[in-house]
């Protein structure tokens, strides 16, 4: 069994849900990333929030009026980090998405994207 744990990145930039917008704007850019998890003031994930909701508001210089909540995506695909790392390829491969956040006792434990996924699967070959 290839478990999830082993690879995922534990160091999970992420906002809640009351963040303004410029301030997942400026993390995306500032991590060079995609998307981000919402977690709320408990780390339960709430939602994600991703370029492609960002753009949704670019026409709006005002982004400081503007809440994370009001734009993140609620139905989030994740998974534990007990789980085996198949499920999570296979998701990856048969969505749009890049990345999944993993948790764990129901909180944000960590994010797999699809870059640390071909990490993993270089490891034998560099070997």
């Amino acid at each position: 069994m290839h478990e999830i744990k082993t690879i995922m990145s534990r160091d999970v930039v992420s906002v809640n849900q009351d963040s303004p917008m410029a301030k997942a704007v400026e993390l995306l850019a500032e991590h060079d990333i995609t998307g981000l998890p919402v977690v709320d003031d408990d780390g339960h994930l709430v939602g994600v929030i991703t370029e492609k909701d960002v753009m949704g508001i670019l026409s709006d210089q005002d982004l400081a009026s503007h809440k994370v909540g009001d734009y993140m995506t609620e139905q989030v695909v994740s998974f534990d980090e007990e789980e085996d790392l198949i499920p999570v390829c296979e998701c990856l491969v048969n969505n749009h998405f890049r990345r999944v956040p993993i948790l764990s006792e129901d909180r944000l434990a960590g994010i797999i994207s699809r870059r640390d996924l071909i990490k993993y699967i270089m490891e034998p070959i560099g070997r």
